[in-house]
């Protein structure tokens, strides 16, 4: 039984930006263009209007006040938002996640498959780090312990419901089971290699792509170059934006949002791509091998999966400047060939991964 003669509905957190979960959804999209896409709440301006020509489905939130700006008020209601969905005429749900849609009701003849990014990070790996930086009113935080310790329990219910789980890496499967105590098989996150092509000239600087927040180790990246006087480029926005454009040297430039044609050009003049935050999968790194360009990745998460030490890059072990400096001045001692580079990302192709998440969805359907 084939997934495409079936009626299935995909179903993802919120669509209010444009990045690795919202590439993933269009992959799915490109198979499957008329499957309603479920979601707690759109923004089609911060989407640029991509989605537009599909069949997206909101939850109540997005009708609530300031719920697409400030959706993230509305966190107690999410459950409800998720489990209000009405699901029931579909013989396939496919969930994406990294929070809670992992919770939508399915009924027993219903397949509901999970591709999971990652369990809800701000439940519990980063509780505390989130709960000191997230927007939350101040007349509300309060009472967010209570809130957080009734989204634990409530993800752990909605971690039941999934048929199946698919990982998006060997680090988030093993993360499934500690946190969910549940089976999955891991699929990687893909890339797109068509949009990346080699180059045969040298690259003229080293980049980093990267959303400019505290926790993605940039502002460690731009004090290692400013000490190294080598030149970089920063591809990206953030919180950090203009705290950075005002302090960093010549050497170093701010890029801002781009394109994705402008980025895939960005890779392929570039030297290497620096990689310093710990991803529970991580794009950034495939999309630099596609365009036959080294990494230098913190040696934690989902890099480990990709990069492969000495042959398409090489890895720093702390999170301190000290350490990507050795590992800047180390990989400048070392030569590597683009075309052996780019094999590795074509490993992890989005055209191999569409393959095997619809020939594990299949496989399951016989049980079904």
């Amino acid at each position: 039984m084939r997934i495409k003669n079936l009626k299935i509905a995909i179903v993802v957190e919120e669509l209010t930006q444009l990045g690795g979960a919202e590439r993933l959804l269009d992959y799915f999209l490109e198979e499957l263009p008329k499957a309603p896409v479920y979601t707690i709440v759109w923004d089609k301006e911060k989407t640029l209007h991509r989605y537009d020509k599909f069949d997206i489905r909101t939850s109540f939130i997005q009708k609530l006040p300031f719920g697409i700006k400030h959706y993230k008020w509305y966190l107690a209601l999410m459950p409800k938002a998720v489990e209000s969905f009405k699901l029931a005429d579909y013989d396939v749900v496919l969930s994406i996640t990294s929070a809670l849609v992992k919770g939508v009701k399915t009924n027993q003849n219903q397949l509901h498959v999970c591709y999971c990014n990652t369990p809800t990070r701000w439940l519990w790996t980063d509780s505390e780090s989130y709960l000191k930086s997230a927007p939350i009113p101040f007349f509300a935080r309060p009472i967010m312990p209570i809130l957080i310790s009734y989204l634990r329990k409530w993800d752990l219910k909605a971690a039941i419901r999934p048929d199946y789980f698919i990982a998006n890496s060997e680090n988030v499967r093993k993360r499934i089971k500690k946190y969910y105590n549940r089976d999955s098989v891991s699929i990687f996150v893909p890339v797109d290699c068509r949009n990346f092509s080699l180059s045969k000239e040298k690259g003229k600087y080293y980049l980093i792509v990267s959303r400019l927040e505290p926790y993605k180790k940039v502002e460690m990246v731009i004090e290692a170059f400013q000490k190294l006087k080598l030149p970089l480029k920063i591809v990206g926005t953030g919180t950090k934006f203009e705290s950075f454009k005002k302090s960093v040297g010549k050497n170093i430039q701010l890029v801002g949002r781009v394109s994705d044609e402008k980025l895939a050009q960005l890779y392929k003049d570039s030297i290497a791509t620096i990689f310093p935050q710990e991803e529970d999968a991580g794009i950034v790194p495939l999309e630099s091998m596609a365009a036959g360009r080294p990494v230098i990745a913190f040696r934690q998460g989902g890099a480990q999966e990709t990069v492969i030490e000495g042959k398409t890059g090489v890895f720093f072990e702390k999170q301190t400047v000290e350490d990507l400096i050795s590992a800047i001045k180390k990989f400048q001692k070392m030569k590597f060939d683009p075309q052996i580079i780019r094999s590795q990302a074509e490993k992890f192709d989005k055209e191999l991964f569409k393959s095997k998440v619809f020939e594990y969805i299949n496989s399951r359907l016989k049980k079904f």
